[in-house]
């Protein structure tokens, strides 16, 4: 499940994943996408993602896998997103890094759980 953070703002989009995420949870942040670019602005997304020790998952996504097949979901906002950071367990890092690059031409930077206030200073002031 995607859970809104509550420094949600302006451009910035922030999000916390717990457990598996599907089509649902991307459905849920859509609307605040097209809310910033209709102002001009390009988004701003923070993605931090709980360990998941709890849950028998292989990945954050259902089944393991991302739940984005190309007939279900076209992700058309590549050009609208500035930067992402992804805060979560270095044991995520290269999986996640390249799970986010077709989908935008942002700026991708990978955080450790414990740099999660640096992580949330580089998508706000930066």
């Amino acid at each position: 499940m995607l859970q809104l953070l509550d420094f949600t703002q302006k451009n910035i989009i922030a999000t916390r994943a717990n457990d598996l995420l599907g089509i649902k949870d991307y459905e849920k942040i859509h609307p605040f996408i097209h809310n910033i670019i209709g102002t001009g602005k390009k988004v701003r997304w923070y993605f931090e993602m709980d360990d998941c020790s709890s849950s028998n998952s292989t990945g954050f996504w259902e089944d393991g896998i991302i739940e984005v097949n190309y007939g279900k979901m076209n992700f058309t906002h590549s050009e609208d997103i500035e930067k992402i950071a992804i805060v979560g367990a270095k044991k995520w890092e290269k999986w996640m890094q390249s799970v986010m690059k077709p989908f935008t031409k942002a700026t991708v930077k990978y955080f450790d759980l414990t740099d999660s206030n640096k992580a949330k200073e580089w998508i706000i002031n930066q």
